[in-house]
């Protein structure tokens, strides 16, 4: 069975860092594209950004340009999302998703398998 696990969640407080990871159980994924998506409390579920599976192509919604970097370790079957300058709009859910693919897009369906989700809770 094929599952993703995300951590590294938590509560921060603005301006802070946070790194989640995502790792897959069941399979290797140098062959996968991984999405990271949020969904805030009362909205709809959002793209973060996206990177291929070769690591050399990535996407980014606007919110998180020049905040936000993916990243992915093939060799440790891991992938990241490093997040700076938090701010307390960012508060949400995310997930990581993954999808067999050479490239990646930001849309939900694009993507197979979904993680469960870590809290990121960014507040004073």
């Amino acid at each position: 069975q094929l599952q993703l696990v995300e951590s590294g969640g938590g509560l921060v407080p603005p301006g802070g860092s946070l790194r989640l990871s995502c790792v897959p159980s069941g399979f290797t994924w140098d062959n996968y594209a991984i999405g990271w998506f949020r969904q805030a409390p009362g909205k709809e579920r959002e793209a973060v950004s996206c990177i291929s599976n070769s690591g050399d192509h990535t996407k980014y919604a606007d919110f998180a340009k020049g905040r936000f970097t993916i990243s992915r370790d093939n060799a440790k079957n891991t992938g990241y999302l490093q997040m700076n300058s938090l701010e307390p709009e960012d508060t949400a859910v995310y997930y990581c998703a993954t999808a067999p693919a050479d490239g990646c897009g930001l849309a939900d369906y694009e993507y197979d398998e979904w993680g469960q989700g870590t809290q990121v809770t960014v507040s004073s």
